[in-house]
């Protein structure tokens, strides 16, 4: 068994370090290994969407929690650097099962709060702080609102942003090591919750041609910055495209390399 609290450490440091913490999300051995193979990679972090959807299951809990599990398992074993889970919104138990996602290697996690009354998306918080102490070791959440994912087209962009900083600010006040808020990609948006939160507190996700190079994330203070599922979809459209190449009557890209 790894040594966790160790790995914890170190996920934290990289996670405070002034320097932007990079993650391309992984979701198996393979991806694991070859992510954690890549120079100047410090952690690893898992995608719940890229897991589910390797094994046939839609995002959203709808892949069981063993089988989640089981994968997590593989990876924390198969790496000597720390690894951050997707535990969605806790499966219904976000303190038990952040004590699973530690059993099974993990040292941090996301945790979204599906847009919970405030007051249960904050104990939500605690309960999975509180099984990382219980493991012994500080698990480092980066804690996750929802509030501008899944707003309306038309919603007052100034207003989530506002909630999504009271929520992110309550998340931080309760041990949270980051607030991570997908749906913000604008670098004005990032800009004002990085103002409203403080540098080296934010996670945003990295979306194809929206959001801002990491050096400009970096620069405007943004904590980490993960790839989310299009890690994956990045590997499945160079399948996709070497298929469609040799389908053509053509050869495998001349550049491929031996990484599995």
């Amino acid at each position: 068994m790894p040594d966790l609290a160790s790995r914890a450490r170190t996920l934290l440091r990289l996670q405070t370090d002034p320097r932007i913490l990079v993650l391309a999300n992984v979701w198996d051995v393979t991806s694991a290994r070859v992510v954690a193979g890549t120079a100047g990679t410090g952690a690893l972090a898992t995608a719940s969407h890229a897991i589910a959807a390797s094994l046939g299951y839609e995002d959203g809990e709808r892949i069981p929690l063993e089988l989640h599990l089981d994968v997590v398992r593989r990876i924390a074993a198969a790496v000597e650097l720390p690894v951050s889970v997707d535990m969605e919104a806790g499966y219904g138990d976000p303190g038990g099962t952040a004590a699973r996602v530690i059993a099974a290697g993990a040292v941090g996690g996301n945790l979204e709060d599906a847009l919970r009354p405030l007051d249960e998306a904050v104990a939500a918080v605690g309960e999975v702080l509180d099984a990382g102490r219980a493991a012994g070791i500080d698990f480092v959440l980066n804690a996750r609102t929802d509030v501008v994912l899944l707003a309306p087209g038309d919603a007052d962009r100034a207003a989530l942003l506002e909630e999504a900083a009271d929520r992110g600010r309550a998340f931080l006040a309760a041990g949270a090591a980051a607030v991570f808020v997908p749906g913000v990609v604008a670098a004005g948006d990032i800009a004002a919750l990085v103002g409203a939160l403080g540098r080296g507190r934010l996670s945003v996700l990295a979306v194809p041609g929206a959001t801002p190079p990491v050096a400009e994330l970096e620069r405007l203070g943004v904590a980490r910055v993960s790839t989310g599922p299009f890690a994956q979809r990045a590997a499945l459209t160079a399948l996709q495209d070497a298929t469609a190449e040799l389908l053509a009557g053509g050869v495998l890209p001349p550049g491929t390399r031996m990484l599995s």
